[in-house]
């Protein structure tokens, strides 16, 4: 980009080109970009009459401000210049559209721009009684233009170059040309640049005069016979910059290229210091198209400074026209711009053509003159024409300027907007042009963005993570990103990907899980929960639990062998540790439909195959969890699950793990028929129904204990139960381990174990024989081993501990089902502890959920809780690009200096509609499942919430039915325990009732 005198000199170098990867900005009558872009595509007037001519092109809103985000007081609020809190709201804004969140970006960021005239020094001294204490120092500090930049890059935290820049109108353009140097010389990674003007309070509107500055009645006729003059406006922009090699490499998205800027400076060659003069305006323009490399001709569409004035509209198409004419030579190169050589479309554009078809156009008979920010706002609009292929109309033009000679010239002037085709294998091309009074002129020439590669979209779902720093506001982030999605064209996994790496984590999250955009807006329509992470917990505050064998079934995890690189990995290399052992793959049992040559599909009920199968998914699902960032504080296994833990906490290396869960496997099985009952009784009440032939395996909870022995004699209990009345649940399991039965293996075991290289845990591991922390002895010792396969499971001990222990940290149940954190959600010591979080990895068989879905909505929970994911690594082996999205909802208040007092108090509340019968009848089924959940599980006095999930607070399917007929009795409506599994929230169980009485209800056509 370095300023090139010799306008014929070429150049094929793309290293100093500059990609346009964010922007922002606030517009007469436009709030954002979408709504800028509208209103010149319409060619729609933003400037504000007031009485008689006057007019002005105020922005709305201006002197409202989000002080609370930017972490500002109300008083320091009200000193602050408004220019400078637009500014800083628009920095905000600009790299949030780039897709990069400053406190993470890995790079040095630079901030250049610049700020119109401002009377607010005198403003807060004539207001002093407002601010007791308070120096003209201070009040220096909070209005002098030199700040502008400098307070960006304090309060968001920017370590680069931080240059305030003041050339008058061109101030903003100016800015853009210094950052794109800085760039270029290594001075930073990624640079905003631009610009604002705001007065507060807005001027009522001004009146030109005989000078032909200001217009006679309010309109901007840029380059036409009635031009009388121009009117002042507010406004701001900032584009966002980095190296294109960079933005592609980083996978960026790019709005534009630059090819190259030029500035200079008319010097005296002209009859005042206000006068403009044509060679040095034409000098800025010639030599930015030098440093592009390319020729006049291909440039399509060029945005002039384009005022309106008498004087300066001629000047200023007679100096462009030297530059751009037939006479102005050739600056292209082989390979000019980024897109040169393309395959582009034929037929009449501009440009490329005759005299007069390349086109003229100004933004300011739509918005007005916004002084030091009109130049970026002038680049704005040329890239969103190139990004929409559209050159806007330049409003009021109805007869050229006799001044201006437009027939021996390069330039048309269009008045309807007219559609941009490429030209003759020509990427579309603009020139942005921006003059400041005293002569400091810049020139920037923009070309269309490069085609972008198609980001791997081969996960078939996504996380979209929310947060604000209000309820309100998060409520706010949703909508506008379900507007987004509704009427923008970014991928779902482009979007997942923005908010995840791009957006700063704020205390009031909310996510969404969805396979397509269609899922993605019905989930943000059905009330995303949302959680407060202002107290939030971090990664080591997770306890992951491993389930023992009961939830294994053929293709669990089936989605995360197909889609997660680590969970497949893992479960590979298990599977090729077992293979010589065991005798087949274990991907033959696991996965069926992978391997059509399988016979296996009822192998999962063998003791020898299950529990190797069971350690692989569970080894292979911590991994993963892991390589995500989420390294638990502390790991629990229920019965064979004890070995994955164990593996986690550093105790053995997974080839000896999984080399123990082998033999264990196949001593079971060698054992005679046993069995397992479940019984729903404490263990001093079951005591004196078991005979010497039974044992009490495992004590999962207060009144909940499993008994194992011969199959004979478990039988032979179940009936004697029965007869008593208590339903006694005989489990999926053909062996009896922990009982009397496993005695003849037990010194075998121990034997094995011994042969193995044994640690102490590196991670706290919570004993499910103990109750209590694994020491460093016990971990080591072949005895403890052989004992855990003999002796109770004494997991409501552990459980006992770890919910005392653990801070109300989250429980992440890491294998199939939810069968340990439903243990742990009824627990005693869970109980008054609403929010214990509790979270399955995979679903319940029986679930819709697939696990793939599953998995991303315990992550994103977690992430809601406080826990720090590592996004990349979510990725892992995937290819993503980020993408423009909405900014964040400000909320903004007003801070006036000319008001009567600080409006800081809420608005006023407006009328309640009348009550909707619908919205009752919805209310009223939501009371309904609420009121049945709680019952059921024993939660009396919760208020539950619609998004409370049955299973989470401890349902399964047994008591599901228990609700169901609880709900029958409310509602009338009749379903099956499936439903639970498909709706278990309060409000999609309520909604699916509702429709379910609605077709009931529907007359047959």
């Amino acid at each position: 980009m370095n300023h090139m005198n010799d306008v014929n000199e070429m150049t094929d170098d793309t290293s100093t080109y500059l990609a346009v990867v964010g922007m922002a900005g606030r517009f007469p009558g436009a709030a954002d970009l979408r709504e800028f872009w509208k209103g010149l595509a319409e060619g729609t007037e933003s400037i504000t009459r007031f009485d008689g001519n006057a007019a002005y092109g105020a922005v709305t809103g201006a002197d409202h401000f989000d002080a609370a985000f930017f972490g500002y007081s109300p008083r320091e609020a009200l000193m602050l210049d408004p220019q400078q809190r637009v500014f800083l709201e628009c920095a905000w804004e600009a790299l949030e559209h780039t897709g990069y969140d400053p406190a993470t970006y890995p790079g040095v960021i630079g901030v250049y721009g610049g700020s119109g005239d401002t009377g607010h020094f005198g403003t807060l001294r004539a207001n002093r009684d407002r601010f007791p204490g308070v120096s003209d120092w201070q009040f220096r500090l909070a209005s002098g233009a030199d700040f502008l930049t400098s307070r960006v890059a304090y309060k968001l935290g920017l370590t680069g170059p931080a240059v305030t820049v003041q050339t008058a109108c061109s101030t903003s353009l100016v800015a853009v040309h210094i950052a794109g140097q800085a760039l270029l010389a290594g001075e930073c990674d990624l640079a905003l640049a631009g610009g604002v003007t705001v007065k507060v309070p807005s001027p009522v509107g001004e009146v030109g005069g005989d000078d032909g500055v200001l217009s006679s009645d309010g309109t901007v006729r840029a380059f036409d016979a009635a031009a009388t003059g121009t009117v002042g406006a507010d406004g701001a922009g900032i584009v966002a910059l980095k190296r294109l090699e960079d933005a592609l490499e980083d996978g960026d998205h790019v709005h534009a290229v630059l090819l190259g800027t030029a500035i200079n400076n008319d010097g005296a060659a002209k009859a005042g210091f206000t006068t403009p003069s044509v060679d040095g305006q034409a000098g800025a323009a010639r030599a930015a198209l030098a440093v592009a490399g390319i020729d006049p001709a291909t440039v399509g569409f060029v945005e002039a400074h384009g005022t309106g004035t008498i004087v300066g509209d001629p000047i200023e198409v007679r100096a462009l026209a030297k530059a751009y004419g037939p006479n102005a030579g050739t600056n292209a190169g082989p390979n000019a711009g980024p897109n040169a050589g393309t395959n582009a479309g034929t037929g009449p554009g501009v440009g490329t053509g005759p005299l007069g078809t390349s086109l003229l156009g100004s933004v300011k008979p739509n918005i007005g003159h916004t002084d030091a920010a009109a130049g970026v706002i002038g680049l704005i609009k040329a890239v969103l024409a190139l990004a929409n292929e559209l050159v806007p109309p330049t409003l009021h033009f109805r007869e050229p300027n006799p001044m201006i000679d437009f027939a021996s010239g390069p330039f048309t002037v269009n008045p309807v907007a007219r559609h941009w085709p490429r030209q003759a294998g020509e990427p579309r091309r603009a020139g942005v042009n921006s003059l400041g009074l005293g002569g400091t002129n810049a020139h920037v020439i923009v070309e269309e963005a490069p085609a972008s590669e198609i980001a791997d979209e081969r996960r078939p779902f996504q996380l979209l993570p929310l947060s604000a720093r209000s309820t309100q506001a998060l409520k706010a982030a949703a909508a506008r990103l379900a507007d987004d999605l509704r009427h923008g064209h970014a991928s779902i996994a482009n979007a997942a990907w923005t908010l995840q790496t791009g957006r700063r984590a704020f205390a009031h999250r909310a996510f969404v899980v969805a396979a397509d955009r269609e899922s993605a807006l019905a989930a943000l329509a059905d009330r995303p929960q949302a959680v407060d992470a202002e107290n939030g917990v971090t990664a080591s505050d997770v306890a992951f639990l491993f389930p023992g064998q009961g939830g294994q079934h053929v293709g669990m995890a089936k989605e995360l062998y197909e889609h997660e690189p680590v969970f497949r990995a893992e479960i590979d290399r298990c599977a090729e540790l077992a293979l010589p052992t065991l005798g087949l793959d274990l991907r033959d049992v696991l996965y069926p439909e992978a391997y059509p040559e399988s016979t296996r599909d009822d192998a999962m009920t063998s003791m020898r195959i299950a529990q190797p199968a069971l350690f692989a998914v569970e080894y292979a699902l911590a991994r993963l969890w892991q390589s995500w960032g989420v390294n638990p504080g502390v790991v629990a296994g229920h019965s064979l699950g004890a070995y994955a833990a164990a593996t986690i906490a550093g105790v053995i290396d997974v080839a000896d793990a999984l080399h123990l869960v082998l033999v264990r496997g196949r001593l079971l099985e060698s054992l005679p028929d046993g069995a397992m009952l479940a019984v729903p009784l404490p263990e001093r009440d079951l005591l004196p129904y078991l005979t010497e032939r039974l044992s009490i395996a495992a004590i999962n909870g207060p009144a909940q204990c499993v008994v194992a022995g011969h199959a004979l004699d478990v039988m032979s209990l179940r009936k004697r139960l029965d007869a008593d009345g208590i339903d006694g649940r005989v489990l999926h399991i053909n062996a009896a381990a922990h009982s009397l039965l496993v005695e003849p293996v037990v010194a075998e075991f121990e034997r094995t174990v011994a042969r193995v290289p044994l640690s102490p845990p590196s991670i706290p591991w919570l004993s499910d024989r103990t109750g209590e922390l694994v020491t460093a002895e016990q971990a080591c010792d072949p005895a403890y081993w052989s004992g855990h396969l003999r002796h109770t499971v004494r997991f409501n001990d552990a459980l006992a501990t770890l919910l005392r222990e653990s801070g109300g940290g989250p429980l992440l149940e890491v294998g199939p089902g939810r069968t340990l954190i439903t243990l742990a959600r009824r627990h005693p010591a869970a109980a008054g502890n609403a929010t214990q979080l509790v979270l399955p990895s995979l679903p319940h068989p029986n679930e819709a959920a697939g696990g793939a879905e599953a998995l991303l909505n315990a992550a994103g929970r977690l992430w809601q809780a406080g826990v720090e994911i590592d996004w990349p690594a979510l990725h892992d082996g995937e290819r993503r690009r980020r993408t423009p999205l909405p900014t964040y909802p400000f909320e903004r208040k007003p801070f006036r200096l000319d008001a009567e007092q600080h409006v800081l108090e809420p608005f006023e509340p407006t009328l309640a509609p009348e009550p909707d019968p619908q919205a009752q009848t919805a209310e009223g089924t939501e009371q309904a499942v609420a009121g049945a959940f709680a019952a059921v599980l024993g939660m009396d006095g919760y208020e539950l919430g619609p998004d409370d999930d049955f299973f989470e607070l401890g349902g399964d399917s047994l008591v599901a039915t228990q609700a169901l007929a609880m709900i029958r009795e409310a509602t009338g409506c009749e379903l099956t325990a499936r439903a639970v599994f498909q709706a278990p929230t309060v409000a999609r169980l309520a909604r699916l009732i509702d429709t379910e009485l609605l077709e009931t209800e529907r007359p047959a056509s």
